[in-house]
Order: structure tokens, then sequence, then C-alpha cells
């Protein structure tokens, strides 16, 4: 089965999937809520802060490579399996970082549990895309996506009222007051290890159809490198996952210089714009909008939003207002709006690049999968880049601006890259 799974078995391997999303999401975007507070407990600054983005996702490209060998001698499902396994490892981990608040053991559990997932998005991705009909693979993409940023939309929140329950302003604390705080995660790690272990029960003993591909002798014999479209994509993709981590992880950062009360909630809102354009993608794709097409709204969008962070105002409120209702209980200063904004536009970014690059790649599935998520290494340099490039101008509202290089790259591949069947 080449270019999609048998149809009528279809529904069960996407409820299955589409739980494996949600685990992908409510992790990855934990990250948002995590770096304002280590910040205080392991007492950093906003760029050493960062690394916890940097080192969650640098774990794509270290391990994406032999994540995919292990696929190809293990098949998709016990891939699954075994990623879900080092995640539960990772979320172990946060017990001696917690009781210890030893930032390096937290950089550590952090990569164990990007590997974990390295393994699963290597698998999954794959099946959503093959599952159906190649020109709806953005709308199947979209709807994990919604799953997955409804998981994103929820740990802000979930975490704010975990963890900083009961606890007023967070500076000036003693040193026992920090380890009392460090030591809240201890409990709601111990719970996602043990729903991550029930998970590798679910995905081991399930109906889940192994990914078979038809022989094509001479396509198989090429390298994974002679296909411009994967490469090309790769590429897109690392500067995409740099502007979505930069937009869900530093508006955080953001609201708190700007003395916002709640700053740890505020990539909820990020999520909210972001499942708002799934829904575009579940609706409008592929009948009444292309995947291309969607790709270069996406990339034009994104760098007007980032021009209305830059170039916008850091105390009214009026777009928060329009958006939100007159109510005052969702506003927002307009500069942080636009920050959430960018979740609209970088949305359907991950389920047009997907199907693009991949389609009729046969065997060289795995190994353009796994070079796809070494891209997600975007999400771990380029936050850092543009933590560098604020601490420096010491002004991040307009370091925002970094971001349109990212939608750039993103154009240029909606609009040529994706077509390149060679690179003659």
């Amino acid at each position: 089965m080449d270019r999609e799974l048998n149809k009528k078995s279809s529904f069960f391997p996407m409820i299955i999937i589409g739980i494996l999303f949600f685990i992908f999401g409510f992790v990855t975007w934990l990250n948002g809520s995590l770096i304002p507070f280590l910040k205080v407990i392991c007492d950093l600054n906003d760029f050493q802060a960062l690394f916890v983005s940097f080192a969650f996702y640098i774990a794509y490209t270290v391990m994406a490579l032999p994540m995919a060998y292990l696929l190809e001698r293990t098949g998709y499902k016990n891939g699954m399996a075994i990623g879900l396994g080092v995640m539960a490892v990772g979320s172990l981990l946060f017990i001696p970082a917690a009781l210890s608040a030893e930032y390096a053991i937290f950089l550590v559990a952090l990569f164990t549990l990007g590997t974990g997932l390295t393994i699963l998005q290597t698998a999954s991705n794959p099946y959503v895309v093959l599952i159906g009909p190649i020109e709806s693979a953005a709308m199947r993409i979209s709807i994990m996506g919604l799953i997955n940023k409804g998981a994103g939309v929820l740990v802000p929140l979930i975490f704010t009222a975990l963890i900083l329950s009961g606890i007023g302003s967070t500076d000036n604390l003693s040193a026992q007051e920090i380890n009392n705080l460090a030591e809240r995660l201890i409990e709601p790690y111990i719970v996602m290890a043990v729903v991550l272990i029930g998970l590798i029960a679910l995905v081991k003993f399930s109906s889940l159809p192994e990914l078979e591909f038809e022989v094509d002798e001479e396509k198989d014999a090429q390298n994974i490198f002679a296909f411009p479209r994967v490469v090309l994509g790769a590429l897109a993709l690392f500067f995409y996952v740099g502007v979505e981590v930069i937009a869900g992880d530093t508006i955080g950062l953001y609201g708190q210089s700007l003395g916002l009360q709640g700053a740890t909630a505020l990539t909820s809102f990020t999520m909210i714009f972001m499942v708002f354009g799934y829904l575009v993608g579940v609706f409008f794709i592929p009948k009444y909008l292309s995947q291309e097409k969607a790709l270069v709204g996406s990339s034009l969008s994104g760098i007007l939003f980032l021009l209305g962070v830059a170039f916008s105002s850091t105390t009214d409120m009026w777009i928060s207002e329009m958006l939100w209702g007159w109510s005052g209980i969702l506003t927002l200063p307009n500069s942080i709006t636009f920050v959430a904004l960018l979740g609209f536009a970088n949305a359907l970014v991950w389920p047009t690049i997907w199907p693009l690059a991949i389609e009729g790649l046969g065997r060289h599935t795995a190994k353009a999968s796994a070079l796809l998520i070494m891209a997600i290494a975007g999400g771990a340099v380029l936050p850092l880049a543009f933590g560098k490039i604020a601490e420096i101008s010491q002004n991040m509202q307009i370091s925002y601006l970094f971001g349109i290089l990212c939608y750039l790259v993103i154009l240029i591949y909606a609009l040529k890259w994706h077509k390149m069947e060679s690179w003659k």
C-alpha cells in the first residue's frame, strides 16, 4: 500500500494516532510554562531559560535518523511503543530534577522526553498522510493539529492551576520557598509517566496496522537526499518550527517583561489561535483551498502579524477587545495579541508541507520522515537566536521581526521548491 492504508480500517488508527497527538501537544507545549517557571527556581536570565526549548528540540536532530533505522527494524507500531517508554523515563527524571532544583538535570529530562517524541513523530506523521488520499492529507493532519493544540491550550492552564495555585508573587523567594515550589513538579510528572506506560499497552495490543510499501527498485536505490522536495521541505520546516516555538514559548517571557500577571498561561492564547487555523484546514482543504495556497497564505499572514508585534502598542488593548468582545476578561496588549495571532498563521504550515514532501516516496518514507522530523531542531536553535537578539538589542518587541526570515523560506517552498523533482 504505497499511497494509503486500507480505508476500511482507517477509523481506529485515526483514534490511536489522535491520542498520541494529544500527548505530543501536552508534553511539547508544557515548555512554554516551564520556561518562566524554571527561570524563577533556577535563577536564570531570559537567554538561559530558553535552553529549555533547546534541550527539548535538539533531540529531534540528534535522534531522528537513529530512530528511522529503529523503525525499519522494529516496524512503526513497535516503534511507537518504544517511544512512549522513553518518554515515561523522561517524565520520571523530573523527580530528581525537582528535588535538587538543578537546571542541568531538568535539561537531561527534557532531552529524554524529546527523544521519545522523536520516535513517535517519525512513526505517526506518515500514518496520517498515508491513511487516505494524499490531496486531503492536510485536512487529516489539521484534525490531529486540533487535538495537539487543544492539549496546548489546556496545559498552561493546568500547569498554572496545579503548580502555582496559592502562590502570590514569585519575586524574592527564599531558598526554602524555591525548593518547595520545585517539588510541586513531582506529582504531575509521576502521573504523566503512568499515563504513558498505559498508552504503551494500548498501542502494543491494538490492531493498529503496519505501514507497507510497494517496491520501486529505481526509486528505492536512490539516496533520500536525491529528492529536493524532501530536503527543502525539511529546511522550510526548520524555520517553521523555529517561529512556531518563538510564538508559543516566548509569549510568556514577553508578557513577563511587560509586567503582565499570569504570564505562564499566555501560551494558551497562541494555541487558541492555532486551533482556529486548524479549523480552516479541516473545513476548507481540499474542497475550497489547495494545500499549496494554504501554505502561501500562512507565510504571508505570519509576516503581517510579525509587523503587528513589532510596531503595535504594548499598552493599548483594542485588538483583543475586538477579538474577544468588550467584557475585558480576555484583553491583552496589542503587541501580545499579535504574538498570539502567529498561532493562526502557523497552524497549516506543518499539515501542508508533509504531504507535499513525502508523496509517493515508498520505502524512503521512514528516512524522509526522519529528515523532516530532524527539522524540528529549528525549535532548539532559532528561539536561542531570538533570545540573543533580544538580549543584545534590549528590545524583545522589535526582535520578533527576526521571524520574517522564517516565513520567507516557507513562502519560497510554497511557491517553487515543493515542485522540484530533481536538483537539475
